[in-house]
């Protein structure tokens, strides 16, 4: 079987970076522009925006009638502006990146949406967090919906997390996905650059693999063989505990995981395990979708 992946990936890489102007959005932003300061990329800063005061679905009918929100439109762009500043602020001048701004009346799930295909999105980071900061949300309710409804790879990065290369990738799996329909070559690709040790982790139920799950173990060795590649299995244990037990054991800098629709990604986090995982969940989390189609 040949590796579709024998050397890092070196194309010009679309990110998306959708920001409400909170820390937690600018702390996300950091993040995306240090773990590809070494790669060709163009970072995409987003600000949708409604006014609050019209009925969301009335006014997205009929925008003409409201002018467009002209002055939420300019405070938009103003922000987008002054975000650019600190960005060049802050970083050096980096031949590697290019920056472009966009400011759009739209929700932010349904912009996202149109940018991917508009922009040849690879990528969108963002926070886990929104302008409110509260302590008790896990995600963030726009987090979750993009988790839900964007088929394409998201990086989460927690509020306040200190940037930290990702030299230790946990990626649970239930070997129940064709790895070649994924974009899993991102995370090989953030593997190489940073010198990544990945850490497969697949909790068995007690019954033999499948002939079906032999054979995506077997795929998912060969993509990933040209980084540090290490396959755990575990056994009598709900795959939370198993992700905890391992964070606990190594020093685990991100969470990759294939969003395989209905089954084991969409059981772990949007149900009932959803609460007993957060608590420990503080660390970036990549999803990364199972088609490679953009739609749900």
């Amino acid at each position: 079987m040949k590796s579709p992946l024998k050397s890092k990936i070196t194309t010009m890489k679309n990110i998306l970076l959708p920001t409400d102007f909170s820390d937690n959005s600018w702390n996300a932003i950091k993040y995306a522009i240090k773990l590809y300061k070494d790669d060709d990329c163009t970072f995409h800063l987003f600000n949708a925006y409604i006014p609050v005061i019209y009925h969301v679905e009335y006014v997205l009918a009929y925008p003409a009638q409201f002018g467009l929100g002209d002055a939420v439109r300019e405070s938009a762009l103003h922000g987008l502006e002054r975000l650019m500043d600190r960005i060049s602020k802050e970083f050096k001048n980096n031949p590697n990146h290019k920056f472009e701004i966009i400011a759009r009346f739209d929700t932010l799930v349904l912009g996202i949406k149109e940018l991917i295909d508009e922009r040849h999105i690879d990528l969108i980071v963002m926070g886990t967090k929104g302008a409110t900061g509260a302590k008790e949300v896990l995600l963030g309710s726009n987090t979750v919906q993009i988790f839900k409804n964007i088929r394409c790879p998201i990086l989460a990065i927690p509020s306040d997390f200190e940037y930290e290369s990702p030299l230790e990738i946990l990626f649970p799996t239930d070997l129940e996905v064709d790895y070649q329909k994924t974009s899993i070559d991102l995370l090989v690709d953030i593997a190489m650059t940073h010198h990544s040790r990945i850490h497969a982790i697949y909790v068995s139920t007690g019954y033999d693999l499948t002939e079906a799950q032999k054979n995506y173990k077997a795929i998912l060795e060969d993509m990933f063989k040209s980084t540090a590649y290490l396959f755990h299995d575990f056994e009598n244990m709900e795959i939370v505990d198993a992700v905890n037990k391992f964070q606990i054991k190594f020093k685990i800098n991100m969470l990759a995981m294939i969003n395989n629709k209905h089954s084991f990604f969409e059981n772990l986090f949007f149900k009932n395990t959803i609460n007993q995982i957060g608590f420990h969940l503080n660390i970036p989390f990549l999803v990364i979708p199972s088609k490679t189609y953009h739609e749900p």
